[in-house]
């Protein structure tokens, strides 16, 4: 224990001694520190959570598919999707969403 102690009172001295390289290294832990604690709320929210549903392993997806166009997985239209819901009796809710990328070039602001 007092190798210890004497270490780490050499290692303090120093970091006193060059200000700078201390300012650098505590900015870099800092940095290092804020980036791993954003990291792991954003898998924590998306990946490790389980989902708000009562039962999420009984979640499915369901597709269109054309094989004679050789596409699989296709999104579902809108008047199928209605179809499906109206003739439904296998599943206890049908729900649907949309994914779109949107590119955002030029942003004009008009002031009256």
């Amino acid at each position: 224990m007092p190798t210890f102690v004497n270490e780490l009172r050499y290692g303090i001295r120093s970091l006193l001694k060059h200000p700078g390289f201390t300012a650098i290294a505590v900015i870099t832990l800092a940095l290092g520190i804020g980036a791993n604690t954003a990291v792991f709320s954003v898998v924590n929210a998306v990946l490790l959570r389980p989902l708000p549903y009562h039962d999420p392993a009984r979640l499915v997806t369901i597709w269109e598919e054309s094989p004679q166009r050789d596409m699989y997985e296709m999104p579902v239209s809108l008047a199928n999707l209605h179809d499906w819901v109206d003739q439904n009796s296998t599943f206890e809710q049908i729900a649907a969403y949309t994914f779109t990328e949107l590119n955002l070039t030029t942003i004009r602001v008009i002031r009256s």
